[in-house]
């Protein structure tokens, strides 16, 4: 079986779509991620939606390059969300072909925040698009039981659970809730390393989990217990942001070690 590797936006999100699709296909990736909505206010990201022709030109080079868009992102489920605002970045996703929407759970309120998700589910079936929810450590949905429990409820059947192997260690998830994780849950995962020791405040958390992760192997995660409790065939996001590292080899260069080490790993 061979793997499908994915170049995650984060790990290098200075480029823009184009450059992305030309960066990946450069380094050796069979597809990538395209960040379309901010996570933070103000914060970076790429209007393909408002851009026809950035969004030609990203789909000419994918057609050129033979990379796809494998997710796109991020839809933050906050107390106000409404999901007509979404309708177009769920019509750029289509046209890019993406098969999978990340997003964040940030409602205080586990009843409305599992609504939300339940009617994105059904608003990006029509389009073929997963909708997949990352826990995280300081968000309102924290950790891997938390994630499982909202797509449950929501029972949705393009609804899943992301996997960042980053957020699993920082949070309160076990491998044996993962290993428990129902298949059909599961439609790709991230992957990453950093040092064992975890942060001690958020602040740091945020920090390193944007700008100083490391590759497979070159921390203290214990990524072959998290793999092994995950499908074998399910794509693989390699969101490996790191400013130092980036900066010292070149943007280029560090992808293609991120995905030189992802491969090792694996292949290990």
């Amino acid at each position: 079986m061979q793997r499908r590797y994915s170049l995650a936006h984060l790990t290098l999100l200075s480029l823009d779509p184009p450059a992305m699709i030309r960066a990946a296909a450069q380094a050796g990736y069979d597809a990538c991620g395209l960040r379309l909505l901010p996570f933070t206010p103000g914060g970076i990201a790429y209007d393909l939606m408002g851009k026809p022709g950035q969004l030609r030109e990203t789909l000419a080079l994918m057609h050129d390059t033979g990379v796809r868009v494998e997710d796109i992102e991020i839809i933050r489920l906050g107390a106000s969300f409404e999901v007509d605002a979404c309708l177009p970045f769920l019509e750029t996703g289509a046209r890019l072909g993406a098969r999978n929407i990340l997003v964040s759970g940030e409602d205080a309120d586990p009843a409305r925040l599992t609504d939300s998700f339940a009617r994105l589910c059904e608003a990006a079936r029509p389009h073929g698009l997963t909708v997949d929810l990352e826990f995280m450590p300081w968000l309102a949905v924290n950790s891997l039981q938390a994630a499982r429990r909202i797509v449950e409820t929501a029972g949705q059947d393009n609804g899943g659970v992301l996997i960042d192997p980053l957020h699993f260690t920082r949070s309160a998830s076990s491998l044996d809730q993962l290993a428990d994780l129902p298949r059909p849950m599961i439609h790709y995962a991230q992957i990453c390393d950093a040092p064992a020791e975890a942060p001690a405040t958020i602040d740091e958390l945020t920090r390193a989990s944007r700008s100083a992760r490391l590759a497979p192997g070159e921390g203290g995660i214990d990524l072959k217990a998290i793999f092994m409790r995950l499908p074998h065939d399910i794509p693989i996001s390699i969101e490996i942001p790191n400013d130092e590292q980036s900066t010292r080899l070149g943007p280029q260069a560090w992808i293609r070690h991120c995905l030189e080490a992802s491969k090792r790993f694996f292949s290990a």
